[in-house]
């Protein structure tokens, strides 16, 4: 996404919790901070997407996707990702078993051409496109990224990937009426298959930012529909056979009342348990401060807690609990 994300800043227009003061890096039942300072800091990030072992998480900030390691239970200093830098990247989604990345880009695409533009209600917006790309993962580096094929890019307003064990793709694009919905592309016989709408909730509703389970047996995603909340809220949804079931809201603890904060960007952990997302909340304050809470809170301010964008963490346990969805197994790639 761009900050604030370009399509949802058109999404917003089109449809009209505090955390905890040093919130640890773990996730819980209550949305907690993601590495605050190192990670999470005043820029703004968001869609963290991490190796199979946990121990790698590439996010973006502004135009870059960048990278960061845990080592010895702390994550290094984030560096600009080896494939970005140059363009407009961002969304950065991981293949379950690591092999290859796909991530959001308006890198031109034919070498020499021109940025990618998007149109937006017959406006023209230079540079301000996205179109899918893929990075495959070669030895401990990756190799150059490729643009996917029209089966998936069929607009020049393409976000939020998220990759199924399987291959299938799950992203979003808008319809001819400007809103946006979910897509997915089945990879079969070699090939991205034609996408076709993923039929969730209110069809009507804008629905955006999937995170698909590796074995596509349940999805988060962003969705306006049931409450009109600006960036919109959360949802969970299951698999029931071939059919996907009534979305649930993930509930006022991570979905912002309208006005008090926003939340977009769903993405999954290594075990996939545990809801990985982007929001622009922040910690409640109560007057008046001691001259000691004073320093605390302009030392947090000037580390993450200023407003913008940062990433947070929920476990998903009660609801995958709830409905027989097993423990998750991390995996053992890099």
């Amino acid at each position: 996404m761009i900050r604030k994300p370009f399509w949802l800043v058109i999404v917003a227009g089109l449809y009209g919790a505090t955390g905890s003061l040093f919130a640890a890096d773990v996730a819980s039942n209550d949305p907690q901070i993601f590495a605050p300072g190192v990670i999470s800091g005043p820029a703004g990030e968001a869609c963290p997407a991490f190796t199979p072992n946990g121990n790698t998480v590439y996010f973006d900030v502004g135009s870059m996707i960048l990278v960061s390691h845990r080592a010895h239970g702390a994550w290094s200093k984030p560096e600009i990702a080896p494939f970005s830098g140059q363009w407009l990247d961002h969304d950065p989604s991981m293949s379950p078993d690591g092999s290859y990345l796909v991530f959001v880009s308006n890198r031109p695409v034919t070498p020499g051409g021109d940025a990618l533009g998007a149109t937006v209600h017959g406006k023209f917006y230079p540079a301000r496109g996205g179109h899918l790309w893929r990075v495959d993962r070669k030895g401990d580096g990756w190799g150059q990224p490729v643009h996917l094929p029209d089966a998936v890019n069929a607009s020049d307003r393409t976000y939020a990937p998220s990759v199924a064990a399987d291959g299938s793709l799950y992203f979003i694009h808008p319809d001819a009426g400007g809103v946006f919905h979910i897509y997915s592309s089945a990879f079969a016989h070699g090939a991205y298959q034609p996408a076709v709408q993923v039929p969730v909730g209110d069809p009507a509703a804008s629905t955006h930012d999937p995170a698909i389970a590796p074995d596509q047996s349940f999805m988060v995603f962003n969705s306006t529909d049931a409450k009109d909340s600006g960036m919109g809220d959360f949802y969970i949804a299951f698999r029931d056979g071939d059919h996907w079931g009534k979305p649930m809201d993930l509930g006022a603890a991570i979905n912002g009342k309208p006005g008090k904060w926003s939340q977009w960007g769903a993405h999954l952990s290594p075990d996939h348990r545990t809801l990985y997302y982007t929001s622009d909340r922040t910690t409640e304050v109560t007057y008046p401060l001691t001259p000691k809470q004073a320093k605390a809170r302009l030392a947090q301010m000037e580390s993450w807690d200023n407003g913008n964008d940062n990433i947070w963490s929920v476990s998903l346990a009660p609801w995958l609990d709830a409905h027989g969805v097993g423990q998750g197994k991390q995996g053992s790639g890099t």
